[in-house]
């Protein structure tokens, strides 16, 4: 293991760098592979950085390349300070580090210290009841009056977000460690200040390596509550602790902790929190810069609301356009003063967004992939595309079981069918919502597996790559990727799309978004037709338009008082 340090006061961070800037977000098994083996890689990252940089994205967040058993594609960690060799070396990220530092783009690391890998050094340690790790995870015994590992002996009835159950036995000490996610993923016990001095020691080195900051997943589950920190006795009918974990007593107090002993905010460094279940308030809480926390957070509200009412996890329902608006506006409204959004409708647990929220028919792939490119870059935050999302990527064309790899997809799909679901129903769902088609290769050329390997690949490709890819995108200059080009370099030129006050425009409106940004004496007004059929532009509720300059749009210029299906338009007012 080698090590290089580098003074990050130095790495050209200048105070709140990130307000202007856009995220890239690259999952490393699909990105690109350089060595033929069918998974995406760091090397391969680097041989495409000249991508990235045409684009015109500041940042890129990586997804987990550490050391890991694979049990959550890399959200399993076994070693923070080791790279998995399936992804390469060390020395191959510092490589990837100082080529994107070369060509002005930072380079963040997913943290994922809510839970460890079963095979991390600290828990096979922490197996031992003697040993000084034992503290490091939560143990309870089992459920009084039953035999340890028999059928019904965890010590409470609470799901796991991927098992039937968030308690896993371990035989060797015959009693059950708390595990969220699944039993390969024990959570670590935040109240222990050895593991949160472990974890900051381990931030510390990567800080020293060149890194720009930290995308910190789940981090708000790090404060359990007191059922899982001795406070307040377990109890074995309980059936909610997974619904209970989130944003606990101490969340605060430990990441004002951590930016104060790994120097955060003294390096200028972007941090952003995976908050799920966090409101508009513990937002405001977590990114007020007095408070010294997290730059930004992850919000969940708005890919949520479309599933469906109860807890079945294979539920959804239509969203109407007045309602995603409406809750993009509440947050809009809810930071405008103090904290800072971060604005994303796709990453990788999440489908394609054109898929999702668009029309990914070939007559309105383009111009949808476009006008939601629009009105979420032009929402007032930090956007962050995920990979392909500049091309356009769809969902794949999944039909069976034996086609998903997402632990996630084939939980849901066992536990629909042992509730009595119909095979048709649970298939339905994933292929509208599985987080696989975010996760199928990227799509480079029309060539053999699309560029991306010249082996089999990890998972399948989308057949549409024949079509949709970035040679072709780059070559066409009406594409989504000369679009989100364009999108991305008028946030870097106008004060008004990184600082300008956000006002939503006809709220209930079911095909119309429309908004303005103001700074100073300038207001941009967006128009986006979100549907695919025409709209008439209101003559009322609207700016007047009058002499407006149009500096961006889907559609060559028409009807002033119409948009054509999934029409865009930013306009600057005179």
């Amino acid at each position: 293991m080698t090590s290089r340090t580098t003074d990050p006061i130095d790495a050209g961070r200048p105070d709140g760098w990130w307000r202007s800037a856009v995220v890239y977000q690259i999952y490393p098994r699909s990105f690109q592979d350089s060595d033929g083996d069918g998974i995406g890689d760091i090397p391969g990252i680097t041989r495409r950085i000249d991508y990235l940089a045409d684009l015109g994205v500041d940042v890129l967040w990586l997804s987990p390349v550490y050391r890991s058993p694979q049990v959550d594609n890399g959200y399993d960690i076994s070693d923070y300070q080791d790279i998995d060799p399936e992804f390469g070396t060390l020395a191959d990220l510092d490589a990837l580090i100082a080529a994107a530092h070369e060509r002005g783009i930072k380079l963040v690391m997913d943290l994922v210290v809510n839970h460890t890998s079963d095979q991390h050094p600290w828990f096979v340690e922490s197996r031992d009841p003697a040993s000084a790790k034992r503290d490091w995870y939560i143990w309870r015994p089992a459920r009084p009056g039953f035999e340890p590992g028999t059928p019904g002996a965890e010590p409470d009835r609470s799901p796991a977000a991927f098992a039937p159950s968030a308690w896993a036995y371990d035989p060797t000490s015959r009693e059950y460690y708390f595990a969220l996610f699944s039993a390969g993923q024990p959570d670590l016990n935040w109240e222990n200040p050895d593991v949160r001095q472990a974890v900051y020691a381990m931030m510390r080195w990567w800080i020293d390596r060149g890194i720009d900051g930290f995308r910190m997943d789940v981090i708000n589950l790090i404060s359990k509550p007191a059922e899982l920190t001795g406070a307040a006795p377990l109890d074995p009918d309980g059936d909610q602790l997974r619904l209970r974990v989130t944003n606990g007593p101490r969340l605060h107090e430990f990441l004002q902790e951590m930016n104060r002993e790994t120097g955060l905010d003294e390096h200028n460094l972007v941090t952003v929190g995976e908050m799920p279940g966090s409101t508009v308030e513990t937002a405001v809480l977590t990114t007020d810069p007095d408070r010294h926390e997290l730059n930004m957070v992850f919000t969940f509200e708005h890919v949520r609301m479309d599933r469906g009412p109860g807890s079945r996890l294979w539920d959804f329902a239509d969203v109407p356009l007045s309602a995603l608006k409406g809750n993009l506006a509440h947050w809009q409204d809810g930071l405008a003063d103090v904290g800072w959004n971060s604005l994303y409708f796709d990453n990788h647990d999440q489908p394609r967004a054109v898929s999702r929220f668009g029309d990914d028919s070939p007559e309105h792939r383009v111009n949808s992939a476009k006008t939601l490119g629009t009105v979420l870059h032009l929402h007032k935050g930090t956007p962050y595309v995920y990979q392909g999302e500049e091309l356009g990527m769809t969902n794949a064309p999944l039909t069976e079981i034996g086609q998903y790899r997402d632990i996630s997809a084939l939980n849901v799909h066992a536990a629909a069918l042992a509730a009595g679901v119909p095979e048709g129903e649970a298939l339905r769902f994933l292929a509208a919502r599985s987080r696989d088609h975010a996760r199928t290769p990227m799509q480079w050329d029309a060539g053999a597996h699309a560029g991306f390997t010249t082996g089999t690949p990890w998972l399948a490709l989308n057949p549409n790559y024949d079509t949709i890819n970035a040679d072709a995108a780059r070559r066409d200059p009406d594409s989504v990727f000369a679009h989100f080009r364009k999108l991305i370099a008028l946030r870097h030129e106008s004060a008004a799309v990184q600082e300008g006050r956000f006002q939503l425009l006809l709220p209930d409106h079911e095909q119309l978004w429309a908004f303005t940004r103001s700074l100073g004496d300038e207001t941009m007004l967006v128009l986006a037709n979100c549907s695919s059929s025409p709209v008439t532009v209101p003559a009322e509720g609207l700016p007047d338009v009058t002499g407006a300059e149009l500096l961006l749009g889907t559609h060559a210029a028409g009807d002033a008082g119409e948009l054509a299906p999934w029409e865009s338009r930013i306009l600057r007012l005179r």
